[in-house]
């Protein structure tokens, strides 16, 4: 086979391909010391070839190697990630965590043996959709070299598969998890299977190898949110309104111009006695939620996946490689919403309140307060996602001579998403309710009361079918799509240019499409839920597992029913079967040139090597858009735009071995962030004001966006003080030059359903924003060579990341003109996050418990209608995680495994948790019991 031009590449190999084992060296790490064959397992193997992987790669990165074929440590990726240094984990949700981040950024760029893929029209993919049974190492590349991809200015995951050469014969593994989900109250199963051989034949070797993974889940995800906050009269109401009536910003009564402006960066003011100008004075006003809501989300998704590799070496100096990657994703989940409006619309003496308003100390918020006559809703809604994405690879390397190589590959991949969404509301007024939006640790206390007045009805209870009528029904769909063809040619020569010793270039070719379509159509019913089949109405239960004082159950429309019988339910609301219209369809190709060279000399007696090149990067887009408002064909009804962008990036890595086992890295890099496809999308949406808050909401895209780039500085020291502990540390910095965010604006637009104009908050992406990030990551592994027998195998992984993060992003008046620019933290980066892996490791047992935080953070901005700060916090997060595994037998493991251990609340708030709390979730802790079988 290939020739192993350094000795920690032909250790890697043998640890990859001889399973538990692991040939380790010795703490001298140079060239001539002598290797001693120990036998290492499980956890600690994996680490120590993570250390190794480190240590040899010229780029800084971080990685998570499988402790055996088919045992990735964790339910997924994802989840497997949070322990590295720098990387932080969010988004926890339907029985998984979702988001990765690397040091606060989450434009992370996905490569499955250094080929990216994307799911559908999108420029990525969701890594939680990647089976973690299939995978056999993952790489973390917080800098980048030339020749590699340059998007994404987080960093770059690349996830390794399993393939034929990497066992020395036949190998096969099954394995199997049933994993029970707390809150779903359901055990679901986890299998995979991986089947390989390879033979010598007088054409050469062969290879074959297949993966295959499938993996159910049942979730149920539960949150009760306090709305967002409006202003509001006090009880000493002006001329021509009454106390406590809601003030809208254009209510005519009182001016020409606005009462308020919506979407302020910090809302309206909140300390006491705070007024606005109303008839040409100034007139207190007290800031309440117009809503409190909640969510029963529950759900089933499956994923099935399958890897195919083929390898052929017909001789020393080539092989070919034909690779097959798939996989899918099915979910349908109901979500059960309650949904209550707070405002004053009657006289709230006569409940048990009394009519009396309690604030927050120091300020014009409401903390509690009674309504009367609420009008609220119920709406059972129904999704059904489905995702099937191919890649296709065949490529080859040859040795042409002993100082020149080549490989190139063809990949194609295909990526196709598609939803339904039907949903149906029940509605009424409710005869009063009694509301505390902070009870205690941000959650709401909501109660219904019952009307003494009807002693044969409970208003107080929600589950009540015969209190509600039927509402809206809301029809909507999706498909989105993406193909891409990519072409790649690398060389690498050897070189003896003074300190340069090897030059490496190339170039990659590719051929983009996207497209997405929409469908949706709404109608209203009005008839009271009694005339309905019975099957149609869902009761929920336990809601909130007792947690909140809140309604554990309430009545809403069961959106399995509505999806079964969904022409039935059409006709019954006069509509019918809508197709789907495209909206764009977009053509991008890429083509990169790079060139690089390796150099190694000696600076003040110590070795110094490391890498520099140039990667040149021209874009080309050619984009259709459809006004989907329009009939085809009419005027208007359809638009292009064409785009061109090049780009020159330098990169720098140098490496200074200060001793054999302690190098210092500098690192310069540029990386970009290309637009999502649909931020370039011309055409205006009109969104209808579904809750009755006085606006609409409005989007465009933006045909003219430009790549977000990224100059970046890394400096780090590493000590590795044995095979399996190390201590590293890095100090980074992130300048971000075009940052995406929207600018806003209010605009008056009549639909073409619609009897007369209606106001609209319109928003639309511009590079309006420059960031700067910069920080510190810490790491170390250790196994103490020193404990008592008992407890030799002990160890310890622990990292932490230190964020500060600065971005300056524009600031709007009413009219959407901008008037200044104002710092803002960046979102998703938390001040600080950790974590400590604690690790037994001693035949037969492996057993590890990891406890993972990061510090709040901004998510997101809220809608601007409202008056409360625009940014959404989010509440400091942790969790614990357990995995544990015994060797029955040299062929057979047992495993059993645990998450979300404290099973916690997520939180969020509006900039100040007192006085604006948000929302609260719970999700679902999991158990796992395994085996494993190989031979």
């Amino acid at each position: 086979m290939f020739k192993q031009r350094l000795l920690c590449s032909s250790i890697a190999m043998a640890t990859a391909m001889g399973g538990m084992q692991v040939v380790a060296q010795t703490t001298d790490k140079s060239s001539d010391a002598a290797l001693e064959e120990v036998v290492v397992t499980g956890v600690r193997a994996s680490l120590e070839k993570a250390i190794d992987i480190k240590q040899q790669k010229m780029q800084i990165v971080d990685s998570i190697v499988a402790e055996d074929i088919g045992k990735f440590p964790d339910n997924n990726v994802v989840e497997a990630l949070q322990r590295v240094s720098g990387v932080q984990v969010t988004d926890r949700g339907a029985g998984e965590a979702n988001t990765v981040s690397i040091r606060g950024l989450n434009d992370v760029t996905t490569t499955v043996n250094g080929r990216q893929i994307f799911t559908a029209s999108g420029r990525s993919v969701a890594l939680a959709d990647v089976p973690a049974s299939l995978l056999k190492a993952v790489d973390v590349y917080k800098t980048r070299s030339s020749d590699q991809i340059e998007s994404g200015i987080a960093g770059v995951i690349d996830i390794h598969t399993q393939r034929p050469f990497d066992f020395k014969g036949s190998k096969v593994v099954v394995a199997g998890r049933a994993i029970n989900q707390e809150q779903a109250d359901s055990t679901d199963p986890n299998l995979s299977g991986l089947f390989s051989n390879r033979w010598q034949t007088s054409a050469g070797e062969f290879g074959a190898l297949l993966n295959v993974s499938y993996a159910k889940t049942n979730y149920r995800d539960q949150n009760a949110t306090s709305g967002a906050a409006v202003p509001f009269l006090t009880g000493d109401a002006v001329d021509g309104w009454v106390p406590y009536e809601r003030i809208f910003p254009n209510d005519g009564r009182a001016s020409e111009d606005p009462i308020w402006q919506p979407g302020l960066e910090s809302g309206l003011p909140y300390g006491a006695g705070s007024t606005l100008k109303m008839n040409g004075e100034d007139v207190p006003y007290v800031l309440g939620r117009d809503a409190v809501f909640a969510s029963d989300y529950t759900g089933e998704r499956e994923r099935p996946a399958a890897n195919i590799s083929l390898q052929w070496a017909p001789n020393d100096s080539s092989e070919y490689l034909f690779e097959a990657f798939y996989n899918g994703y099915r979910n349908e989940s109901f979500n059960s919403l309650m949904f209550t409006f707070v405002d004053w619309w009657g006289d709230n003496t006569a409940l048990p309140r009394g009519g009396d308003v309690e604030l927050y100390p120091g300020t014009n918020v409401v903390k509690s307060r009674d309504v009367a006559a609420p009008y609220g809703f119920t709406s059972g809604d129904l999704t059904k996602s489905q995702t099937d994405s191919y890649v296709y690879s065949l490529g080859g390397k040859w040795d042409i001579s002993d100082s020149f190589r080549l490989n190139s590959e063809i990949v194609y991949q295909k990526s196709d998403y598609k939803s339904d969404f039907f949903a149906a509301r029940f509605d009424r007024v409710a005869y009063g309710l009694g509301i505390d939006f902070n009870d205690g640790d941000g959650n709401p206390a909501l109660e219904f009361y019952d009307n003494p007045a009807t002693p044969d009805v409970d208003e107080s209870d929600l589950a009540d079918a015969s209190q509600w009528n039927m509402a809206q029904l809301y029809d909507n769909g999706n498909s989105s799509g993406g193909d891409a063809v990519t072409l790649t040619l690398d060389g690498d020569l050897d070189v003896n240019w003074g300190p340069v010793n090897s030059l490496k270039f190339g170039l990659r070719y590719d051929d983009r499409g996207a497209n997405e379509a929409t469908r949706g159509q709404d109608g209203f019913a009005g008839v009271p839920v009694s005339s309905l089949d019975p099957g149609a109405v869902y009761i929920n239960h336990s809601f909130f597992d007792g947690r909140a004082d809140f309604p554990t159950t309430w009545a809403a429309a069961d959106g399995h029913y509505l999806h079964d019988h969904a022409n039935q339910v059409r006709a019954a609301y006069g509509l019918e079967n809508q197709s789907l219209a495209t909206t764009f369809e977009i053509q991008e190709s890429t083509t990169a040139l790079y060139a690089e060279a390796n150099f190694d000399t000696e600076l003040g007696g110590k070795r110094v090597d490391g890498q520099f090149g140039l990667r040149y990067v021209n874009v080309g887009t050619d984009m259709d858009f459809y006004n989907i408002e329009l009939e085809p064909g009419s005027e208007d009804y359809a638009s292009d735009a064409s785009s061109s962008n090049s780009e020159l990036l330098p990169s720098l890595m140098v490496r200074y071995h200060l001793t054999d086992n302690l190098q210092a890295r500098l690192a310069y890099t540029e990386t970009l962030r290309r637009p999502s496809f649909n931020q370039l999308n011309s055409y205006v949406y009109y969104y209808d004001d579904v809750t009755n808050i006085g606006y609409g909401t409005a989007s465009s895209g933006n045909p003219d966006l430009k790549p977000v780039q990224s100059k970046n500085l890394d400096l780090s020291l590493e000590w590795y003080f044995s095979d399996d502990s190390a201590v590293y540390g890095t100090l980074f910095q992130r300048n971000i030059d075009g940052f995406v965010y929207d600018s806003v604006s209010r605009v008056t637009y009549q639909k073409a359903d619609a009897t007369e104009p209606y106001p609209y908050i319109l928003t639309r992406p511009e590079n309006a924003s420059n960031g700067v990030l910069k920080g510190l990551e810490l790491g170390a592994i250790y196994f103490p060579d020193f404990l008592p027998k008992a407890l030799d195998g002990l160890g310890l992984q622990v990292s932490y990341t230190g964020l500060d993060s600065a971005q300056e992003v524009p600031v709007f008046d009413e009219v959407g003109n901008k008037v200044g620019m104002k710092d803002s933290p960046m979102f998703g980066v938390s001040d600080s996050s950790y974590s400590a892996v604690l690790i037994y490791d001693k035949q037969p047992v492996d057993m590890r418990l990891s406890y993972v935080w990061r510090d709040d953070f901004l998510n997101s901005y809220a809608a601007r209608l409202f008056a409360n700060p625009l940014g959404v916090y989010r509440k400091a997060e942790t969790s614990m995680d357990f995995q544990a595994s015994y060797d029955v037998t040299d062929n057979l493991l047992v495993t059993f495994d645990a998450t979300n251990l404290l099973n916690g609340e997520y939180q969020s708030y509006y900039e100040n948790s007192n006085v604006f709390n948000a929302d609260n979730s719970i999700y679902s802790r999991t158990f796992a019991l395994g085996a494993r079988y190989s031979f």
